[in-house]
C-alpha cells in the first residue's frame, strides 16, 4: 500500500470526511483491521480564504507548495489536495513537489465518462464555477459544463463560506441548493457535480432525482485505488 499525502483544512469540516472515507474504503477493499497509510497537513483556512478573495493566488500556491513538500518529506507517495478550489494552483504545486498530484477534476471526469455523462452542472465556490481551471479540465475530456446563473452563483458561494465551512447546516440553504440543481437539469445537465468538498454535507443523492457527483467521495475513492495499485493514474 502506498502512502497518501493529504493537504487539508480547507475547510477541516470536509477534510475529516476525506479521512473517514479513505480509511473506510481501504478497510472495505482489504478487510480486517486495515486502514490507510497517510500523512495529513492541515492549513489555517483563514489565511487561505483571505488570499482567495484578495485574488492573491501566488501566495496561496506558496502555502500549499510548502505543505506539499512537508508531506513528501514525511514519506507520501501521492499528493491529494482536499478541496476543489485550490486546484487552481495545482500546476504550481506540481512544480514544487516531485510526487504525483491526484487531480480532483481528473477523478471526477473519470466518473462522468464511466456513466456516459457528456453535459454536467457544476456547483462550487465562485472561483470554481467562474474561472477556467476546473471547467477546462473537464471540457478537455469532452464534457460540457453548465454553471448556475449569477444570482444562483452568489447563493451557492455565500452558503459555502458563511455556513458550510463553519459547520452550519441550514434547511433553507438546502432547499435553495436543490432549486439550483433542478434548474441545471432543466438546462440540459445529465448530472450535477458537487464541486466544493463541503457541499456533500448539505445535499445528498437521496434529496433529488438528479444524479449528484460528490467530488469528496469520488476523489477519496480515486486516491485509495491508486494507493492500492488497482487503477492507473490517467484514464
Amino acid at each position: 500500500m502506498k502512502t497518501l499525502g493529504l493537504i487539508g483544512g480547507m475547510s477541516w469540516e470536509s477534510t475529516q470526511t476525506y479521512y473517514r472515507l479513505i480509511n473506510q474504503k481501504v478497510r472495505e477493499k482489504l478487510g480486517g483491521l486495515h486502514s490507510a497509510r497517510l500523512v495529513l497537513y492541515s492549513v489555517d483556512f483563514a489565511e487561505i480564504e483571505t488570499l482567495q478573495h484578495q485574488g492573491d493566488w501566488a501566495a496561496t500556491a506558496e502555502i500549499l507548495g510548502a505543505a506539499a513538500r512537508s508531506v513528501e518529506s514525511a514519506g507520501a507517495d501521492f499528493l491529494v489536495i482536499c478541496t476543489n478550489t485550490m486546484h487552481k494552483v495545482a500546476p504550481q504545486i506540481e512544480e514544487t513537489a516531485s510526487i504525483p498530484l491526484l487531480h480532483i477534476a481528473d477523478a471526477t471526469a473519470n466518473a462522468l465518462i464511466k456513466d456516459g455523462v457528456t453535459s454536467v452542472g457544476l456547483l462550487g465556490t465562485r472561483f470554481t464555477m467562474e474561472q477556467a481551471f476546473y471547467r477546462e479540465r473537464l471540457q478537455a475530456r469532452g464534457i460540457n459544463v453548465i454553471v448556475p446563473d449569477e444570482a444562483q452563483r452568489d447563493v451557492v458561494h455565500s452558503v459555502i463560506y458563511e455556513e458550510l465551512c463553519r459547520g452550519v447546516i441550514n434547511p433553507d440553504s438546502k432547499a435553495a441548493y436543490l432549486e439550483v440543481v433542478s434548474s441545471l437539469a432543466d438546462r440540459g445537465a445529465q448530472g450535477v457535480i458537487l464541486g466544493c468538498t463541503e457541499i456533500g454535507l448539505l445535499i445528498q443523492e437521496a434529496d433529488t432525482a438528479v444524479k449528484l457527483y460528490d467530488t469528496t467521495e469520488i476523489h477519496a475513492d480515486y486516491a485509495v485505488q491508486l494507493a492500492l495499485g488497482t487503477q492507473v493514474q490517467s484514464e
